[in-house]
């Protein structure tokens, strides 16, 4: 699967994410796909900066809340990642 083709599911992938934790979807709502390489999804959060208290996303993201992403990506498009954070 290519980055573009997960983009176009990308709102699929949230929709589950809502549905089965929303504090994960809550902290990735506003992640960028940023690059799709082997498997290896890098996810920028640089947009959360433009909050004028500089609200720092990525310290939100714990290793559970990481687990439901990946899982939901997994059975939503069937594709297995592992994510980076930018």
């Amino acid at each position: 699967m290519e980055l573009s083709d997960l983009k176009k599911r990308w709102n699929e992938v949230l929709d589950e994410l809502e549905a089965t934790n929303r504090i994960a979807w809550l902290v990735f709502f506003d992640a960028r796909l940023a690059n799709l390489v082997d498997g290896k999804l890098t996810l920028d959060f640089s947009d959360a900066n433009k909050f004028p208290d500089g609200h720092d996303l990525k310290s939100a993201v714990s290793s559970t809340l990481s687990e439901s992403l990946i899982e939901t990506i997994k059975n939503v498009t069937g594709l297995t990642v592992t994510l980076e954070y930018k």
